[in-house]
């Protein structure tokens, strides 16, 4: 069997890319707290530290990124493809209010990585707030500072929450479905890694969406 030309295939590089990229977004919340601590700074430096390692990871991260979509762009237009007919009332069995929708939170997450690229690694949208133009007292650019004045902008933080509700929305499918993939679910355990992938989406969500409420609230500044 030729993975990529079988639909079982495909979805094994969609869960397979999905849970390396999930690890990342794991990773990525546990960083970014350190921003709680003034750690931020500190963080990012230690990070560029090591330019070739970053970028090995960013082509990385790029590489999974891409099958993750192509592939789910390829799964989707087979799912609809195979059911054509609309009907007037449609019966949900076990598909959620997340399955159903994965294509259109995924392209939400995918416009708001760009923009996200765009803001804080090429840091080419507000210039002005940028870290590389406002060292710290250490002559490091000052992240803190960057982050803290976006989140500080409604539109900013507001678009950075639902894009946030959008991951929660896609993972919490995306863990369920995972399970199945790897033949781990049944009709006995479908509800309860239904629900564990609801509260670890839901962490990961409160862990992200609480840096701007803190700094657009005025608590962390």
């Amino acid at each position: 069997m030729l993975l990529p030309t079988s639909t079982v295939g495909r979805k094994i590089f969609m869960t397979v890319t999905g849970q390396m990229m999930l690890l990342f977004v794991i990773v990525h919340v546990l960083g970014n707290s350190t921003i709680y601590f003034n750690k931020l700074n500190a963080y990012a430096a230690g990070l560029h530290a090591l330019p070739l390692v970053v970028w090995i990871f960013r082509f990385f991260m790029a590489v999974l990124f891409g099958i993750h979509v192509f592939y789910g762009i390829v799964l989707t237009l087979e799912n609809w493809k195979a059911k054509p007919l609309s009907y007037a009332k449609t019966v949900y069995l076990k598909a959620t209010f997340s399955g159903r929708y994965m294509i259109w939170t995924g392209s939400i997450i995918a416009a708001f990585l760009v923009y996200h690229l765009l803001h804080f690694t090429a840091q080419i949208l507000y210039p002005q707030l940028s870290a590389i133009r406002n060292p710290d007292a250490l002559g490091r650019p000052d992240v803190f500072f960057m982050v803290t004045r976006s989140f500080q902008l409604l539109s900013v933080s507001l678009g950075y929450v639902i894009a946030m509700g959008a991951l929660l929305l896609h993972l919490t499918h995306g863990i369920q479905s995972s399970f199945q993939t790897w033949g781990l679910e049944n009709e006995r355990s479908f509800s309860m890694i239904t629900r564990g992938g609801t509260i670890a989406a839901t962490i990961l969500f409160i862990g992200y969406v609480a840096i701007p409420i803190v700094i657009l609230t005025g608590i962390l500044k």
